[in-house]
């Protein structure tokens, strides 16, 4: 995800050797995988150990540092290890409370209530509704988190305030590359049973005569019947 991505990136600029563990079979899990495959060439061409399929099992304390276990039957040795491997949101609190829950995290309303009038949630332990799919689902971002606090705190002291539903725009820089996306990814439209349709297209950065310019792969997703935009990954 994009801590484990950029604690990456920020430990090779200082000339540390990195081992990037991904249960996956990629990285930047919320664009598909066509689209994040420059990003493991670019991660090895930076000299990351890369490990997709694979999983952390175990972790041991060794005479200089540490020994990881690995899924695979593998080990590394290492002096650091972070965790970066959110993968559900902590309600604990909420459902100890008697809130109600949905699949994917607290459920709240427009005003950022929960169940029970008194108490509002905001941020990655809501489940919000996706603005282009309609579904429930958890999109944990600093925007929408942002977002949601500034609507509760105006519904609590009288101001009537809405929270638009979430998109799921974000971007990521990845050494020398960046990864973006917007809307609903292709694998995301094939587990809701969505319609649609996709072009690729290659285009450079800006105008092909201005030195400078850079190659883009762009992947669009859209519903044929009406042109809608569903989503897009850059």
């Amino acid at each position: 995800g994009y801590i484990g991505l950029e604690m990456t990136e920020a430990l090779r600029e200082r000339g540390i050797a990195v081992t990037l563990v991904e249960m996956a079979d990629q990285v930047f899990i919320p664009a598909d995988r066509e689209m994040v495959a420059p990003l493991h060439q670019q991660l090895q061409l930076q000299g990351v150990d890369l490990r997709l399929n694979n999983a952390v099992s175990g972790i041991a304390q060794a005479s200089d540092g540490l020994t990881v276990s690995l899924k695979d039957g593998g080990t590394v040795d290492c002096g650091l290890v972070i965790l970066a491997i959110g993968v559900k949101p902590e309600t604990s609190l909420a459902s100890d409370a008697g809130l109600a829950l949905g699949e994917r995290g607290i459920a709240v309303d427009a005003h950022m209530r929960t169940s029970d009038p008194s108490i509002y949630a905001v941020g990655d332990a809501v489940e919000v509704t996706h603005f282009v799919g309609g579904n429930q689902t958890a999109i944990p971002l600093a925007g929408p988190a942002n977002r949601q606090g500034r609507i509760a705190a105006d519904n609590i002291f009288g101001r009537p305030s809405t929270y638009a539903k979430t998109q799921g725009t974000a971007i990521c820089k990845v050494f020398d590359l960046a990864i973006g996306m917007t809307g609903l990814s292709e694998k995301e439209l094939v587990r809701l049973g969505m319609d649609y349709e996709k072009v690729y297209v290659h285009p450079a950065s800006h105008a092909g005569y201005y030195p400078g310019a850079a190659p883009m792969n762009l992947k669009l997703l859209f519903d044929l019947a009406t042109g809608k935009v569903l989503g897009a990954q850059a």
